[in-house]
Protein backbone atom coordinates (compact mmCIF):
# COMPACT_ATOMS: atom_id res chain seq x y z
CA UNK A 1 0.00 0.00 0.00
CA UNK A 2 1.51 3.31 -1.09
CA UNK A 3 1.70 6.13 1.42
CA UNK A 4 2.28 9.83 1.05
CA UNK A 5 5.84 10.66 1.99
CA UNK A 6 6.56 13.85 3.93
CA UNK A 7 8.24 15.03 7.10
CA UNK A 8 5.84 15.25 10.06
CA UNK A 9 5.84 18.68 11.76
CA UNK A 10 5.22 18.85 15.52
CA UNK A 11 1.63 17.84 16.25
CA UNK A 12 1.20 20.69 18.77
CA UNK A 13 1.87 23.28 16.10
CA UNK A 14 -0.31 21.56 13.52
CA UNK A 15 -3.36 21.29 15.75
CA UNK A 16 -2.98 24.80 17.20
CA UNK A 17 -2.79 26.20 13.70
CA UNK A 18 -5.80 24.22 12.50
CA UNK A 19 -7.95 25.03 15.51
CA UNK A 20 -7.23 28.73 15.24
CA UNK A 21 -8.44 28.78 11.66
CA UNK A 22 -11.84 27.72 12.94
CA UNK A 23 -12.03 30.67 15.32
CA UNK A 24 -11.14 33.28 12.75
CA UNK A 25 -13.01 32.43 9.61
CA UNK A 26 -16.53 31.88 10.84
CA UNK A 27 -18.67 32.58 7.79
CA UNK A 28 -16.06 34.71 6.01
CA UNK A 29 -14.96 32.22 3.35
CA UNK A 30 -17.29 31.39 0.50
CA UNK A 31 -19.67 28.60 1.43
CA UNK A 32 -22.34 26.74 -0.48
CA UNK A 33 -25.20 24.39 0.19
CA UNK A 34 -25.16 21.30 -2.04
CA UNK A 35 -27.67 21.09 -4.90
CA UNK A 36 -28.32 17.54 -6.00
CA UNK A 37 -25.15 16.50 -4.20
CA UNK A 38 -23.04 19.14 -6.00
CA UNK A 39 -21.48 21.81 -3.77
CA UNK A 40 -20.67 24.99 -5.71
CA UNK A 41 -18.71 27.73 -3.97
CA UNK A 42 -18.96 31.35 -5.13
CA UNK A 43 -15.64 33.07 -5.74
CA UNK A 44 -14.24 36.36 -7.02
CA UNK A 45 -10.68 36.37 -8.45
CA UNK A 46 -10.13 39.94 -7.27
CA UNK A 47 -11.16 39.57 -3.63
CA UNK A 48 -12.46 36.11 -2.66
CA UNK A 49 -10.26 33.12 -3.43
CA UNK A 50 -10.65 31.11 -0.21
CA UNK A 51 -13.71 28.84 -0.14
CA UNK A 52 -15.32 26.34 2.20
CA UNK A 53 -15.49 26.09 5.95
CA UNK A 54 -13.51 23.90 8.38
CA UNK A 55 -15.56 21.73 10.72
CA UNK A 56 -15.21 19.62 13.85
CA UNK A 57 -15.98 15.91 14.04
CA UNK A 58 -16.16 13.61 17.07
CA UNK A 59 -14.67 10.21 16.26
CA UNK A 60 -17.16 7.36 16.58
CA UNK A 61 -16.36 3.81 17.65
CA UNK A 62 -14.98 1.80 14.72
CA UNK A 63 -14.42 4.90 12.57
CA UNK A 64 -11.11 5.41 10.76
CA UNK A 65 -9.61 8.67 9.57
CA UNK A 66 -10.23 7.43 6.04
CA UNK A 67 -13.94 7.10 6.84
CA UNK A 68 -14.00 10.62 8.24
CA UNK A 69 -12.15 12.04 5.24
CA UNK A 70 -14.50 10.42 2.75
CA UNK A 71 -17.64 11.40 4.67
CA UNK A 72 -16.56 15.04 4.44
CA UNK A 73 -15.48 14.86 0.79
CA UNK A 74 -11.76 14.84 1.60
CA UNK A 75 -8.83 12.59 0.74
CA UNK A 76 -6.49 10.61 2.96
CA UNK A 77 -3.82 13.33 2.76
CA UNK A 78 -6.21 16.05 3.95
CA UNK A 79 -6.64 14.49 7.40
CA UNK A 80 -3.22 12.88 7.87
CA UNK A 81 -1.38 16.14 7.17
CA UNK A 82 -3.26 17.77 10.04
CA UNK A 83 -2.85 14.74 12.35
CA UNK A 84 0.41 13.12 11.21
CA UNK A 85 1.01 11.28 14.49
CA UNK A 86 -2.47 9.81 14.83
CA UNK A 87 -3.02 6.21 13.73
CA UNK A 88 -5.38 6.68 10.74
CA UNK A 89 -6.89 3.23 11.30
CA UNK A 90 -7.44 3.60 15.07
CA UNK A 91 -8.12 7.24 15.95
CA UNK A 92 -9.16 7.79 19.59
CA UNK A 93 -12.91 7.28 20.03
CA UNK A 94 -14.79 10.46 21.05
CA UNK A 95 -11.79 12.61 20.12
CA UNK A 96 -12.81 15.85 18.39
CA UNK A 97 -10.80 16.35 15.22
CA UNK A 98 -10.67 19.33 12.92
CA UNK A 99 -11.91 18.58 9.39
CA UNK A 100 -9.94 20.83 6.99
CA UNK A 101 -12.69 21.53 4.46
CA UNK A 102 -11.33 24.97 3.54
CA UNK A 103 -9.40 25.68 0.33
CA UNK A 104 -7.34 28.38 -1.34
CA UNK A 105 -8.22 28.31 -5.02
CA UNK A 106 -5.37 27.47 -7.42
CA UNK A 107 -4.32 29.88 -10.18
CA UNK A 108 -6.10 29.29 -13.48
CA UNK A 109 -5.91 30.82 -16.95
CA UNK A 110 -8.84 28.92 -18.44
CA UNK A 111 -11.32 28.72 -15.52
CA UNK A 112 -12.44 25.20 -16.37
CA UNK A 113 -10.81 22.04 -14.93
CA UNK A 114 -7.68 22.47 -12.80
CA UNK A 115 -5.74 19.68 -11.11
CA UNK A 116 -3.13 20.72 -8.56
CA UNK A 117 -0.77 17.79 -8.09
CA UNK A 118 0.78 18.59 -4.65
CA UNK A 119 -2.59 19.01 -2.95
CA UNK A 120 -4.12 15.97 -4.72
CA UNK A 121 -7.23 17.90 -5.66
CA UNK A 122 -9.29 18.79 -8.72
CA UNK A 123 -11.24 22.03 -9.20
CA UNK A 124 -14.05 22.61 -11.68
CA UNK A 125 -14.60 26.31 -12.35
CA UNK A 126 -17.65 27.89 -13.95
CA UNK A 127 -16.48 31.37 -14.94
CA UNK A 128 -19.97 32.40 -16.05
CA UNK A 129 -21.59 31.87 -12.63
CA UNK A 130 -18.35 32.51 -10.70
CA UNK A 131 -18.69 29.22 -8.84
CA UNK A 132 -16.25 26.37 -8.28
CA UNK A 133 -16.49 22.73 -7.22
CA UNK A 134 -13.59 20.80 -5.70
CA UNK A 135 -12.90 17.11 -5.06
CA UNK A 136 -9.96 15.05 -3.69
CA UNK A 137 -8.06 12.76 -6.05
CA UNK A 138 -5.42 10.04 -6.16
CA UNK A 139 -2.45 10.65 -8.47
CA UNK A 140 0.51 8.86 -10.00
CA UNK A 141 3.01 7.16 -7.73
CA UNK A 142 6.78 7.66 -7.89
CA UNK A 143 7.96 6.52 -11.31
CA UNK A 144 4.44 6.92 -12.71
CA UNK A 145 4.00 10.64 -12.07
CA UNK A 146 0.86 12.33 -13.36
CA UNK A 147 1.99 14.66 -16.18
CA UNK A 148 1.71 18.42 -16.09
CA UNK A 149 0.35 20.50 -18.94
CA UNK A 150 -2.65 22.09 -20.61
CA UNK A 151 -5.03 19.88 -22.54
CA UNK A 152 -8.69 18.94 -22.82
CA UNK A 153 -11.17 16.12 -22.29
CA UNK A 154 -10.99 14.07 -25.49
CA UNK A 155 -13.38 11.20 -24.68
CA UNK A 156 -15.91 9.94 -22.15
CA UNK A 157 -16.87 6.32 -21.43
CA UNK A 158 -19.38 4.80 -19.04
CA UNK A 159 -18.63 1.37 -17.57
CA UNK A 160 -15.28 1.44 -19.38
CA UNK A 161 -13.12 -1.47 -20.41
CA UNK A 162 -9.58 -1.02 -19.15
CA UNK A 163 -7.00 -1.37 -21.91
CA UNK A 164 -4.10 -2.52 -19.78
CA UNK A 165 -0.72 -0.91 -20.58
CA UNK A 166 1.84 -3.32 -22.03
CA UNK A 167 4.04 -2.83 -18.97
CA UNK A 168 1.27 -4.22 -16.72
CA UNK A 169 -0.15 -7.00 -18.87
CA UNK A 170 2.11 -9.65 -17.35
CA UNK A 171 0.93 -8.65 -13.87
CA UNK A 172 -2.74 -8.98 -14.78
CA UNK A 173 -2.20 -11.75 -17.34
CA UNK A 174 -4.50 -9.94 -19.74
CA UNK A 175 -4.56 -7.11 -22.28
CA UNK A 176 -7.99 -5.81 -21.25
CA UNK A 177 -10.25 -5.87 -18.20
CA UNK A 178 -14.03 -5.70 -18.65
CA UNK A 179 -16.30 -3.44 -16.61
CA UNK A 180 -17.00 -4.70 -13.12
CA UNK A 181 -16.19 -4.26 -9.43
CA UNK A 182 -12.49 -5.10 -9.91
CA UNK A 183 -11.92 -2.66 -12.79
CA UNK A 184 -9.62 0.12 -11.49
CA UNK A 185 -11.34 2.69 -13.72
CA UNK A 186 -14.62 2.41 -11.84
CA UNK A 187 -17.85 3.23 -13.66
CA UNK A 188 -16.85 6.45 -15.45
CA UNK A 189 -13.76 7.49 -17.43
CA UNK A 190 -12.83 10.83 -19.00
CA UNK A 191 -9.78 10.51 -21.25
CA UNK A 192 -7.27 13.35 -21.51
CA UNK A 193 -5.50 14.77 -24.55
CA UNK A 194 -2.20 14.58 -22.63
CA UNK A 195 -1.59 10.90 -23.36
CA UNK A 196 -3.00 7.62 -22.11
CA UNK A 197 -4.35 9.19 -18.94
CA UNK A 198 -7.80 9.88 -17.61
CA UNK A 199 -9.95 11.13 -14.77
CA UNK A 200 -11.99 8.20 -13.50
CA UNK A 201 -13.59 6.46 -10.56
CA UNK A 202 -11.91 3.72 -8.61
CA UNK A 203 -12.51 0.28 -7.14
CA UNK A 204 -10.15 1.23 -4.26
CA UNK A 205 -11.47 4.40 -2.56
CA UNK A 206 -8.68 4.27 0.05
CA UNK A 207 -6.34 5.46 -2.74
CA UNK A 208 -7.95 8.90 -2.96
CA UNK A 209 -5.55 11.37 -1.36
CA UNK A 210 -2.52 9.16 -2.08
CA UNK A 211 0.14 8.53 -4.67
CA UNK A 212 -1.21 5.24 -5.99
CA UNK A 213 -1.93 5.26 -9.72
CA UNK A 214 0.12 4.80 -12.89
CA UNK A 215 -0.50 8.43 -13.78
CA UNK A 216 -4.30 8.62 -13.99
CA UNK A 217 -6.44 10.75 -11.69
CA UNK A 218 -8.71 8.74 -9.37
CA UNK A 219 -11.89 10.11 -7.80
CA UNK A 220 -14.23 8.66 -5.22
CA UNK A 221 -17.07 6.86 -7.02
CA UNK A 222 -19.60 9.35 -5.65
CA UNK A 223 -17.56 12.30 -6.93
CA UNK A 224 -16.93 11.04 -10.46
CA UNK A 225 -20.70 10.41 -10.60
CA UNK A 226 -21.20 14.17 -10.00
CA UNK A 227 -18.44 15.39 -12.31
CA UNK A 228 -19.00 13.11 -15.29
CA UNK A 229 -22.33 14.53 -16.52
CA UNK A 230 -21.13 18.13 -16.08
CA UNK A 231 -17.83 17.88 -17.96
CA UNK A 232 -18.25 17.98 -21.73
CA UNK A 233 -15.85 16.60 -24.30
CA UNK A 234 -13.55 19.48 -25.19
CA UNK A 235 -13.49 20.95 -21.67
CA UNK A 236 -10.09 22.55 -21.08
CA UNK A 237 -7.81 21.11 -18.42
CA UNK A 238 -4.78 22.51 -16.60
CA UNK A 239 -2.58 20.15 -14.56
CA UNK A 240 -0.33 22.33 -12.40
CA UNK A 241 2.26 21.89 -9.67
CA UNK A 242 1.65 24.46 -6.93
CA UNK A 243 2.52 23.23 -3.41
CA UNK A 244 2.07 26.79 -2.13
CA UNK A 245 -1.07 28.77 -2.91
CA UNK A 246 -1.90 32.31 -1.81
CA UNK A 247 -5.50 33.50 -1.51
CA UNK A 248 -7.51 36.27 0.00
CA UNK A 249 -10.78 37.21 1.63
CA UNK A 250 -10.73 40.95 0.91
CA UNK A 251 -7.66 42.23 2.82
CA UNK A 252 -7.14 38.98 4.75
CA UNK A 253 -4.31 36.97 3.14
CA UNK A 254 -4.11 33.18 3.41
CA UNK A 255 -1.36 30.73 2.55
CA UNK A 256 -1.99 27.03 1.94
CA UNK A 257 1.19 24.91 1.89
CA UNK A 258 1.40 21.24 0.87
CA UNK A 259 4.34 18.83 0.74
CA UNK A 260 6.43 18.80 -2.42
CA UNK A 261 5.18 15.31 -3.31
CA UNK A 262 7.30 14.87 -6.46
CA UNK A 263 10.31 16.77 -5.04
CA UNK A 264 10.34 19.40 -7.78
CA UNK A 265 10.66 22.79 -6.11
CA UNK A 266 14.09 22.55 -4.46
CA UNK A 267 14.33 25.18 -1.72
CA UNK A 268 10.75 25.15 -0.40
CA UNK A 269 11.01 28.36 1.61
CA UNK A 270 12.49 30.28 -1.32
CA UNK A 271 9.75 28.88 -3.53
CA UNK A 272 7.05 30.09 -1.12
CA UNK A 273 8.59 33.55 -0.84
CA UNK A 274 8.76 33.78 -4.63
CA UNK A 275 5.05 32.92 -4.84
CA UNK A 276 4.26 35.67 -2.34
CA UNK A 277 6.31 38.22 -4.30
CA UNK A 278 4.60 37.25 -7.54
CA UNK A 279 1.19 37.68 -5.90
CA UNK A 280 1.82 41.35 -5.19
CA UNK A 281 0.40 40.91 -1.67
CA UNK A 282 3.67 40.94 0.25
CA UNK A 283 2.97 44.26 1.98
CA UNK A 284 -0.11 42.73 3.64
CA UNK A 285 1.68 39.66 5.02
CA UNK A 286 3.36 38.91 8.35
CA UNK A 287 6.59 37.22 7.26
CA UNK A 288 7.00 35.16 10.45
CA UNK A 289 3.55 33.66 10.04
CA UNK A 290 4.21 32.93 6.40
CA UNK A 291 7.46 31.13 7.25
CA UNK A 292 5.70 29.02 9.89
CA UNK A 293 3.01 28.01 7.40
CA UNK A 294 5.73 27.04 4.91
CA UNK A 295 7.38 24.97 7.61
CA UNK A 296 4.21 23.12 8.63
CA UNK A 297 3.03 22.20 5.10
CA UNK A 298 -0.21 20.85 6.55
CA UNK A 299 -2.56 21.92 3.75
CA UNK A 300 -4.64 24.19 6.02
CA UNK A 301 -5.17 27.76 4.74
CA UNK A 302 -3.40 30.00 7.25
CA UNK A 303 -4.15 33.68 7.84
CA UNK A 304 -0.76 35.35 7.41
CA UNK A 305 -2.06 38.92 7.40
CA UNK A 306 -0.27 41.61 9.35
CA UNK A 307 -1.86 42.39 12.73
CA UNK A 308 -3.30 45.68 11.43
CA UNK A 309 -5.21 43.76 8.74
CA UNK A 310 -6.55 40.88 10.83
CA UNK A 311 -10.22 40.88 11.70
CA UNK A 312 -12.64 38.79 13.71
CA UNK A 313 -12.60 37.49 17.28
CA UNK A 314 -9.29 35.68 16.83
CA UNK A 315 -6.75 34.77 14.20
CA UNK A 316 -4.79 31.69 13.10
CA UNK A 317 -1.80 30.83 15.26
CA UNK A 318 -3.22 32.78 18.22
CA UNK A 319 -2.37 29.86 20.49
CA UNK A 320 1.24 30.00 19.36
CA UNK A 321 1.77 33.67 20.15
CA UNK A 322 2.24 33.18 23.87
Amino acid sequence: MTKLRFASPPIRLVVALAAAVMITLGAAAAQAEPEGGVRRYPYDPSRLTVVGKPQWHKVKAGETMLDIARNYGLGYNDVTLVYPNMDPWLPPTKRSVMVPSLFVLPPTQLSQLVINIPELRIYFFDAKSRTVQTYPIGIGDEGWETPLGVGFIREKREHPTWYIPASLQAKYQAATMPPGPDNPLGDYFMGLSLGAYGIHGTAMPWGVGRLVSHGCIRCYPEHILLLYPQVAIGTKLEIIYQPVKIGRIDEQIFVEAHPDVYQRVGDYTAYGLDKLQASGLGDLVDRDRLLLALRLQNGVPTNVSRISNRSGPGYPLAGLDQ
